[in-house]
C-alpha cells in the first residue's frame, strides 16, 4: 500500500478501471452507513455525505496530479543519468536512440529515458506509465519528518482497518449463532436488544461466544501475517460477486418491505450528536486515495481520468444514498444494527433460511479474505519505516517481531470492544482524515513546487487537478485540521457527560 515503484501490470480500459475503483471504495464501511444515517438524521447525513464525497473527489485528483509529477521526475532523473553516461562512454556503438525505439515500439519507449522518448515525440513527460505508490511519492516530495508522519498515519489507519475486521467477523458469527430464545435463525434482527451478559449456549454468555470466535479468527488467519500473501484475480472476482449479490439483495428486500406498507422507520431530520460517527463512517467509506496508483496506472487511456473518477463518485454517492435511505425507512432507528446485513437475518424479512445465513455471514467470507492482505501490508510498512539504507533485519525481528506488533494490537482492541460503528468512526475521523485530506493536499502542494524547480514555471502537468488554485489546497488543509479538532472535542464532551 505504501511501497515503492512497481510494474504497471496488465493494461485495462477506462471503464474497467471505473468498475475496479467502484469495487474498491464500496466495501465494509458501507455496511455501517445505515446505522450512522439513522443516528445523525437523514438531512444532515445526506448533506454531509455529498460534501465529503466532493472533498474526497478533490483529493483524488490531487493524488493523480502527484502521480504524474512523480513519473515526470523519474523520467527526468533517467534523462540526467543518460546524459552523464553519454559523456563518459565512447560513442562507438553506432546505434542511435531513434533506431532502438523504432525496433522496440511504443511500449519499450515508455520505459526508455525521457531523452529518447522526447526524440520520438511521445509520450508526454507527465504521462503516468509507472506505478509510484504513496510511500514513494512521500519520499520524493516530503522531508524526513513528513515521510515519518505519512507512515505513522497509514500505519494507524491499517491498525484501525484490522481492528474493524477482527471485530466484524466474530460479531456476525455471534449474532447469527446466539439467541436468548433458542431459535437463532429467526431472532436476530427482530428488534430484540441483547446484552453481552445474556446467555448464548448453556452457560456461555454472548460476550464469551464473541471472544471464542475472535480467538478462532486470530488462530486461523493470524499465521498469514508471518508469510507473504496477495489477492489473486479470482479471489477478487469471487468477493466482488458476493458483495454485489448481498448489497442488491438488501436494497431489493428493503424496497419490497416499504412498498408493502411494512416500513417501520421514522428517521429524524437532524441529530447533531450523531455527526461524529457519521463523519468517520463517510470518510472511511470514500477511502481510495492510498490505492490510486494501483488503479489508475494500468488504465490504457488516461486523458479523461478525472472525469472518469467524477463519474465513479457520482455513482457511489447514489448507491450509498439508496442503501441508507431504504434502510432508515424500512427499519426503526433502534433496531438498525452496526452491521446492516444482520437486520436481514429475521424470518419476517426473509423466509428462505439460505438467504438469511448468506447475508448474516456475508461479512465473514469477504472480510476473512481481506484480513491477511491488510496485515501483510501493515507489516511491510513497519519494515519500511525502520529500514535503513543497506541494512538488514535479524531473523527474529523480521519474521517474529514485526508480525507480532502487526497482529496483537488490533486483536486486543477487538477483544475490548465490538462497537463497529465507533471503530469505523474513529478510524475514519483520525487516520482516514489524514490519508484522505491532509496527505493528498500536501502531495499536491509539494509536487507543484518540485515541478516548478525542476522543469521551470512554464511547464504544465497534463494531469493537473481541476482544483489547481492554491485556495483549494489551503481549504482542504483547514478542513482536515478542523475535523481533527471537532471530533476530538466531541469525544471529550461526550465522555465528560458520562
Amino acid at each position: 500500500m505504501a511501497g515503492g515503484i512497481t510494474d504497471t501490470g496488465e493494461l485495462y480500459s477506462p471503464y474497467v478501471g471505473l468498475v475496479y475503483m467502484f469495487n474498491l471504495i464500496v466495501g465494509t464501511g458501507a455496511l455501517t452507513m445505515p446505522k450512522a444515517f439513522a443516528t445523525a438524521g437523514w438531512l444532515v447525513s445526506l448533506v454531509l455525505l455529498m460534501f465529503l464525497g466532493f472533498m474526497s473527489y478533490m483529493t483524488t485528483t490531487f493524488v493523480v496530479e502527484a502521480m504524474a509529477a512523480a513519473n515526470a521526475q523519474l523520467r527526468w532523473k533517467r534523462m540526467e543519468k543518460r546524459k552523464e553516461d553519454d559523456e563518459d562512454e565512447d560513442s562507438s556503438s553506432g546505434v542511435s536512440d531513434s533506431d532502438v525505439l523504432l525496433q522496440d515500439g511504443y511500449e519499450r519507449a515508455e520505459t526508455r529515458p525521457i531523452l529518447s522518448v522526447q526524440r520520438r515525440g511521445s509520450p508526454n513527460i507527465f504521462e503516468i506509465t509507472e506505478r509510484v505508490e504513496m510511500g514513494q511519492m512521500a519520499s520524493m516530495f516530503f522531508n524526513k519528518v513528513g515521510v515519518n508522519l505519512f507512515y505513522f498515519c497509514i500505519i494507524i489507519y491499517l491498525y484501525g482497518d484490522l481492528a474493524i475486521y477482527a471485530a466484524a467477523v466474530p460479531v456476525s458469527l455471534m449474532q447469527v449463532t446466539c439467541s436468548a430464545t433458542g431459535n437463532h435463525s429467526c431472532s436476530v434482527g427482530d428488534g430484540t436488544k441483547y446484552n453481552d451478559t445474556d446467555k448464548c449456549w448453556g452457560p456461555i454468555r454472548r460476550i464469551d461466544a464473541y471472544r471464542l470466535y475472535l480467538a478462532a479468527f486470530t488462530l486461523l488467519l493470524g499465521p498469514f501475517t508471518f508469510f507473504n500473501v496477495q489477492k489473486t484475480k479470482y479471489l477478487q472476482i469471487m468477493t466482488s460477486l458476493m458483495r454485489w449479490i448481498a448489497f442488491i439483495l438488501m436494497i431489493i428486500l428493503a424496497l419490497i418491505r416499504i412498498s408493502r406498507g411494512q416500513a417501520e422507520g421514522h428517521p429524524s431530520m437532524a441529530q447533531l450528536s450523531g455527526i461524529r460517527n457519521l463523519f468517520g463512517v463517510c470518510v472511511y467509506s470514500f477511502m481510495c486515495q492510498h490505492s490510486l496508483p494501483s488503479l489508475v496506472t494500468p488504465i490504457s487511456k488516461k486523458k479523461h481520468v478525472n472525469k472518469l473518477v467524477l463519474l465513479d463518485y457520482i455513482l457511489i454517492l447514489a448507491f450509498y444514498s439508496l442503501l441508507s435511505f431504504t434502510a432508515i425507512y424500512c427499519f426503526r432507528n433502534d433496531t438498525l444494527m452496526d452491521m446492516y446485513t444482520l437486520n436481514f437475518t429475521n424470518c419476517e424479512i426473509i423466509n428462505v433460511a439460505f438467504l438469511r445465513y448468506f447475508l448474516g455471514l456475508f461479512p465473514v467470507f469477504t472480510i476473512s479474505t481481506n484480513f491477511p492482505i491488510i496485515a501483510v501490508t501493515l507489516r511491510n510498512n513497519w519494515k519500511t519505516l525502520f529500514h535503513r539504507e543497506g541494512g538488514t533485519y535479524p531473523w527474529v525481528v523480521d519474521r517474529i517481531v514485526f508480525p507480532l506488533i502487526t497482529l496483537i494490537p488490533p486483536v486486543l482492541v477487538a477483544f475490548c470492544t465490538h462497537d463497529l460503528e465507533s471503530l469505523v468512526g474513529i478510524t475514519g475521523a483520525y487516520a482516514g482524515n489524514g490519508i484522505q485530506y491532509l496527505i493528498p493536499a500536501f502531495l499536491a502542494y509539494c509536487s507543484r513546487k518540485d515541478t516548478q524547480l525542476v522543469f521551470g514555471s512554464g511547464t504544465v502537468n497534463k494531469h493537473l487537478s481541476p482544483f489547481r488554485h492554491t485556495f483549494w489546497i489551503v481549504f482542504v488543509l483547514i478542513w482536515g485540521f478542523s475535523c481533527f479538532m471537532f471530533v476530538t472535542a466531541n469525544i471529550v464532551l461526550s465522555e465528560s457527560k458520562l
